[in-house]
This record gives structure tokens, C-alpha cells and sequence, in this order.
């Protein structure tokens, strides 16, 4: 093995800088600290972002709160928690990731965990305001899931979840469950 190779240590903090996805760690819900990618993806400057809660990337305040509540209870049974959702772009933009996050300790979801964030825009464009009800049957209809399952993950009745994506069918003015799913997907490459 050559001198100068790098030691393991700065094999991982090059592998963080480096990632081809966004990667963060939080305590608290608040960036510890991300790499390069991840800041750039929401608009910002790594230290613009470090030391700051997540709530800046959440559409709202109680879109923060309720996402929350729900991945820590997501945490507490598996350690990770999934999801494509949209966040906020510094320059107010609303646009779809899938979000991945384990945490360091499931009894404690958010005392350290790691996240990931890959940006999905291009193929899910947020062109139609949602609100927050919305977006959540919006990200689980994309997956092709039935009224049921929706209901379940989301604690709503089926009728509840047809009602809403019938509001997202007429937003997004289609006339089929499978067009509103191409519309949500966007374009894939």
C-alpha cells in the first residue's frame, strides 16, 4: 500500500463531502452538518445551513410539526424513515425528494440521525399549490398504493383518502388516477 493513501478517517469525510446525494446529520432536527450537495440542492451555502432546524426546508411550520411527529414514530418502530416529500428551495420553490433518515438510536429518533436527500424535481414538478393533506396522499398515490394502504400510513378512512385525491385529480386537472400519477411523476428520462 502506498505512503500516501489516505487513513480511514479521511476516507470517510471525503466519501461525506463527496456523496452524489445530499447528506445531513441532525440532533434535534437541527443541521449539525451537511455536505456540499445537500446545502446546494435547497440553494443554500453549507454554512449557511449548519446550525439551523430543519423547519426552513419544511412548505410550513406545521407541515415541520406534523412530519415530525410522524417520522418519529416511523423511527421508533424501525430505526428509518422514508418518503418522497416536497420542501422548500431557499428561493421559496417547492420541489419533491426522497427522504431517507436513520437514527442513531430508535428510543430516541432524533437525537443523532443521518439523513439523505435526492432530489426528484425534474421527474415531479410542484406546479399546483397542495395543501399539507394533500401532499401527503400526493406521496403515497405516486407510489401506486390503493385507498386502503393510503389510509392506513396516513390514519384516515378510504373515503377520506378518495375524497382527497379526487381534490388532486381536479387540481391537477386529469380525469384518471393513473394520469394524476403520470402528472406527479413527471417526466422520466
Amino acid at each position: 500500500m502506498p505512503n500516501d493513501s489516505l487513513s480511514s478517517d479521511a476516507c470517510m469525510a471525503l466519501a461525506f463531502e463527496m456523496a452524489p446525494v445530499g447528506l445531513c446529520i441532525s440532533e434535534q432536527r437541527v443541521i449539525r452538518r451537511c455536505n456540499p450537495k445537500f446545502a446546494s440542492l435547497f440553494g443554500y451555502a453549507v454554512a449557511e445551513i449548519e446550525g439551523r432546524s430543519f423547519e426552513m426546508l419544511y412548505p410550513s411550520p406545521a407541515e415541520f410539526e406534523r412530519i415530525g411527529e410522524l417520522s418519529r414514530e416511523r423511527m421508533r418502530t424501525t430505526g428509518q424513515y422514508a418518503e418522497d416529500r416536497l420542501m422548500r428551495h431557499k428561493n421559496g420553490q417547492l420541489s419533491w425528494f426522497r427522504t431517507v433518515g436513520q437514527s442513531m438510536d430508535p428510543e430516541v429518533p432524533f437525537a443523532v440521525t443521518v439523513w439523505t436527500f435526492q432530489p426528484l424535481e425534474a421527474m415531479r414538478p410542484a406546479a399546483v399549490e397542495l395543501t399539507a393533506r394533500e401532499r401527503d396522499v400526493a406521496s403515497l398515490v405516486v407510489t401506486g398504493a390503493s385507498a386502503k394502504t393510503i389510509a392506513r400510513s396516513l390514519g384516515l378512512s378510504p373515503r377520506t383518502v378518495e375524497h382527497y385525491r379526487t381534490k388532486l385529480i381536479n387540481k391537477h386537472e386529469v380525469r384518471t388516477t393513473s394520469e394524476l400519477i403520470s402528472r406527479l411523476a413527471g417526466p422520466t428520462r
